[in-house]
C-alpha cells in the first residue's frame, strides 16, 4: 500500500508531461491490486480478521475507484 502512495508522489511531480502522468497513475492502479492481494493472502491465512478483511477490502476499493478516475480523466489533474 505504500507504493500507490509513493506512484502518487511521482505522478504528481510529473504532472506535465500526461503520457507520464497517467504512467505513474497506471503503476499506482497495479500496486493497489497487488495490495489487495496482500489483504486476501492476510485473511486467508487468518493474519487478520474477517471484519479487519472487510474494512480493509472497503478503503482499498475506494482507493481503486479514485485511482481510475485519475486516469481516465487526468486532463483534470495536470
Amino acid at each position: 500500500s505504500r507504493s500507490v502512495c509513493t506512484n502518487l508522489g511521482e505522478a504528481y511531480r510529473r504532472r506535465r508531461y500526461p503520457a507520464h502522468f497517467v504512467s505513474k497513475l497506471t503503476d499506482a492502479e497495479f500496486e493497489n491490486t497487488e495490495t489487495q492481494i496482500w489483504l486476501d493472502f492476510s485473511k486467508d491465512c487468518s493474519y487478520i480478521t474477517l471484519e479487519e478483511y472487510e474494512a480493509l477490502s472497503i478503503k482499498n476499493t475506494e482507493v481503486g475507484k479514485l485511482l481510475w478516475y485519475m486516469i481516465h480523466n487526468h486532463e483534470k489533474f495536470i
